[in-house]
């Protein structure tokens, strides 16, 4: 095909193959996220990306595929039609429906927005690492989800364990192999895409809410 040739000739001025580019838009696809601090793995698959980043972004936006590349954090995240960049809320309905489109269950919703409220709380206090990584112990998000959206983490295990194997899964989070999350002793290093993944319309209206709230219950207390 005139297409296939064409992509060859200019891969092979940077020095990539067609099966090694195809490797990385199978892994776009698939994962709609590329972070270098991941592994390995990730680590080769984004300097890849890096080498060919004006094709690729050529290559998916005849699918109107766009790419969101934060080169200071170092991470790569597709975005389907119609979706805002950055950010969960869209802008307008779109009949994409495809797998690149993130469906998140109401406690992932509600755990990504307590992410990005921890994660701005650090930023302000200076507790950032030079990744821009921030630590949280599994205690504190659990009282931030019961404090600021009246829910608690799931009480199953397998079904806390499914919530944050989601949110790795989506780079959002990185933690040990190891950790149980039985107790509050497990430790979770929130990345910095958090703040690009939920935008500042999600975190305005969850503020809102807390006013409301407040509000309510200043006034049930006046009224006792």
């Amino acid at each position: 095909m005139k297409l296939t040739h064409s992509l060859e000739e200019l891969l092979t001025q940077q020095k990539v193959s067609l099966n090694e580019f195809q490797e990385l838009i199978v892994r776009l696809l698939n994962y709609t996220v590329l972070c270098r601090s991941e592994s390995v793995t990730e680590q080769d698959l984004y300097d890849r990306y890096v080498r060919l980043e004006d094709l690729i972004k050529d290559y998916l936006s005849i699918a109107h595929i766009r790419i969101h590349h934060d080169q200071n954090f170092q991470y790569v995240r597709l975005f389907p039609p119609g979706a805002e960049i950055p950010g969960i809320i869209e802008q307008d309905e779109s009949s994409y429906t495809g797998s690149l489109r993130q469906r998140l269950s109401q406690n992932e919703v509600a755990l990504v927005l307590v992410l990005r409220l921890q994660y701005d709380k650090a930023l302000r206090e200076g507790k950032i690492d030079d990744l821009g990584y921030a630590l949280e112990s599994l205690e504190s998000l659990s009282i931030a989800m019961k404090n600021v959206l009246r829910r608690p983490l799931p009480e199953k295990l397998t079904d806390r364990k499914k919530l944050f194997q989601r949110l790795r899964q989506l780079r959002l989070i990185q933690y040990r192999a190891d950790e149980e999350f039985e107790g509050g002793e497990a430790w979770i290093k929130i990345h910095p895409m958090i703040v690009t993944f939920v935008n500042e319309d999600a975190i305005e209206a969850l503020a809102n809410i807390e006013q409301i709230e407040a509000s309510e219950e200043v006034k049930e207390q006046l009224e006792a």
